[in-house]
């Protein structure tokens, strides 16, 4: 088992995404948050399974479902919540919301809201490393939806045949919106696509983080060493819609409460009062600390300015249009 640092650490960074997302959907319900979401709960041990497994100066790329991938890199939460209020202090400069999420500035590339669209951009950050001839790493999350995109076989094919440093993460929740994966997907293991490229194809159980770092680290060497990608398939389960207009019509609650029995946070919690490394009150002053940086970034973003009505004007360039208006 990992270090307790690097379990607390684990522990704390799935409990502020599963805050995070609560927090965003109350506000939204409430109608002080402006757009739509898709939130991430149930699916917190992929994103800091993984992440915790990269380097500061490694990179993700994401997903319409990309608030945990960011907050796992280290997008500040402060930042994450002006982004979703469309202020001007967001991560994106309010001009992305929820699907657009990220900070270059820890490594993680603004989210692709296009099914499949980060995995040839991966790869390509993935070039770009190779040609520098840094030792960086590119982690790629994507959705079991995405592997049905040409996108997808560009891009994993192209990072196989020259052994790119790249793991492509495939958060696998059994559905593509509504459809299942069994009437899409004609295979029992979903990683055996791998097969195809010639590359390792691991399943984990997304539910269970240590698993997910188990294989991560394992992948993650295996691309910074010259091995090539690896596609990781972390089968996990969102507790949630798939957005927010999403009434789950189409699974049974009985799947639902299944899966929800599997809960990796109280899981982790669990593994750490009874192997002796954290104490029940060490979880309970995580949790009130999370708690508390919650309300800071809530408190940040709505104090935060909104853009000017001139501001849609900036970043927009056109024939006849001067770029620096």
């Amino acid at each position: 088992m990992p270090p307790p640092a690097l379990l607390l650490r684990t522990y704390r960074q799935m409990l502020r995404i599963r805050r995070f997302e609560e927090t965003v959907n109350q506000l939204f319900l409430e109608g002080r948050m402006p757009g739509t979401l898709h939130l991430y709960i149930g699916q917190e041990a992929c994103a800091v399974g993984v992440c915790e497994a990269l380097r500061p100066e490694d990179w993700i790329t994401s997903t319409h479902r990309p608030h945990g991938h960011a907050i796992a890199k280290g997008v500040s939460l402060e930042a994450m919540m002006a982004e979703l209020f469309g202020k001007t202090t967001g991560c994106a400069g309010g001009y992305g919301g929820s699907m657009h999420t990220g900070d270059p500035a820890v490594g993680a590339l603004t989210a692709i809201a296009i099914v499949g669209g980060n995995v040839p951009v991966a790869t390509g950050l993935a070039l770009g490393f190779r040609l520098r001839r840094t030792d960086q790493v590119v982690a790629c999350f994507l959705g079991d939806g995405a592997t049905n995109e040409g996108a997808f076989h560009e891009g994993v094919n192209m990072a196989a045949i020259w052994d790119l440093p790249v793991v492509f993460v495939c958060e696998n929740n059994l559905y593509g919106a509504s459809t299942p994966l069994e009437q899409v997907v004609k295979l029992d293991r979903l990683a055996d696509r791998a097969q195809g490229y010639g590359i390792p194809g691991v399943t984990v159980d997304g539910m269970d983080v240590l698993a997910v770092h188990e294989a991560a680290v394992s992948a993650v060497q295996r691309a910074r060493s010259g091995g090539g990608p690896t596609f990781l398939v972390c089968e996990t389960y969102r507790f949630i819609g798939h957005s927010r207009s999403d009434t789950r019509g189409y699974r049974t609650r009985e799947e639902e409460e299944a899966w929800k029995q599997r809960d990796p946070i109280p899981r982790l919690a669990g593994q750490l009062r009874e192997t002796g490394r954290a104490t029940e009150a060490e979880l309970q002053a995580i949790s009130e600390e999370v708690a508390e940086e919650l309300a800071r970034a809530v408190a940040f973003a709505e104090a935060s300015p909104s853009p000017a009505p001139e501001d849609c004007l900036r970043h927009v360039v056109a024939e006849g249009v001067r770029a620096d208006v």
